[in-house]
């Protein structure tokens, strides 16, 4: 399987002003994360709400991608659920529309065993045999705290089309371990953002995380800077990054507050979804003021 590599994007999902789905806005917003030299998307994941959206809602998200698709930008589509039937309807729905598909575990009755984590992903990689899956690694939310290097290496021989992991956890040293296992057989998608300068010392070569929609010219820099061995510069770029999400945070909660801010960077994706808040324009355009005083305008993605 081709190892997906640089940066993906977490991406929203684009509503109307009454909340409904706007899937008019994802060719622009496609072109816009091409521009910027992002790799791939993410869709359907915790960025892009889905646990407020209904099944039905997410096939719109996944289809309107498939229809804008680019030979510059590699779908992945996030289908797990709380409901295994559901989870696989939609990896059935999404099995010739995008590149690969992802799960996270259950979040609500949870995993606590590799086993039943193997199992739910077994029965939902099977219904797109065809595609690359990869497991979303992020105990924080889902609950389910395992080891990820034991999961793929019990993984290997019961899911044929496993690729990876898209690992959104602090541990390094169980994602050392998981580029390791099974002779580094895997794709290890980094997913904690506000890590990815520490990543880079143990081998990471993909992405996936919700600033990358924001700032991709400013991780890549961070990337070019590391390379070149100028570690102060590049740790100053990655305190930047840190901010930038501390202080969105500080305006009401990230994720709303992140998805508003597109609008300022040219991508309207509409209001966020209870419980996640929608500031107004004005709110945004001082957001931004505030921003431009710590240097970051510069670093946006355009």
């Amino acid at each position: 399987m081709v190892k997906i590599e640089n940066l993906i994007a977490a991406v929203y999902t684009p509503m109307y002003p009454n909340g409904s789905i706007n899937t008019s806005k994802i060719k622009q917003y496609s072109e816009f994360l091409i521009r910027n030299k992002v790799s791939g998307v993410f869709m359907n994941g915790s960025t892009g709400d889905f646990v407020s959206l209904s099944s039905e809602e997410r096939k719109e998200i996944t289809l309107a991608w498939s229809q804008n698709k680019s030979e510059n930008l590699y779908l992945i589509d996030h289908v797990g659920h709380t409901s295994l039937r559901e989870a696989k309807k939609l990896a059935k729905f999404a099995a010739d529309k995008v590149d690969a598909i992802s799960v996270l575990a259950p979040y609500y009755f949870k995993l606590n065993t590799i086993e039943k984590l193997i199992h739910y992903c077994k029965e939902v990689a099977s219904c797109a045999p065809n595609l690359p899956f990869y497991y979303y690694h992020i105990p924080v939310l889902s609950g389910a705290n395992l080891i990820m290097n034991k999961f793929l290496e019990k993984a290997e021989n019961e899911i044929p089309n496993l690729a990876g992991i898209k690992f959104t956890n602090n541990n390094l040293i169980d994602y050392q371990h998981s580029k390791k296992a099974c002779n580094s057989k895997y794709n290890i998608l980094f997913g904690f953002d506000e890590l990815f300068i520490n990543s880079l010392p143990m081998g990471a070569t993909g992405w996936v995380g919700s600033t990358y929609n924001h700032l991709a010219p400013l991780y890549y820099k961070i990337k070019r800077l590391f390379e070149e061995g100028q570690m102060s510069e590049a740790q100053n770029l990655q305190s930047k990054a840190i901010e930038f999400v501390e202080f969105l945070d500080s305006k009401g909660g990230y994720n709303g507050v992140a998805k508003g801010f597109m609008k300022i960077l040219g991508v309207d994706c509409g209001p966020s979804r209870f419980p996640h808040i929608t500031l107004s324009d004005d709110e945004f355009v001082s957001i931004k003021d505030e921003l431009d005083n710590i240097g970051l305008s510069k670093m946006f993605s355009k």
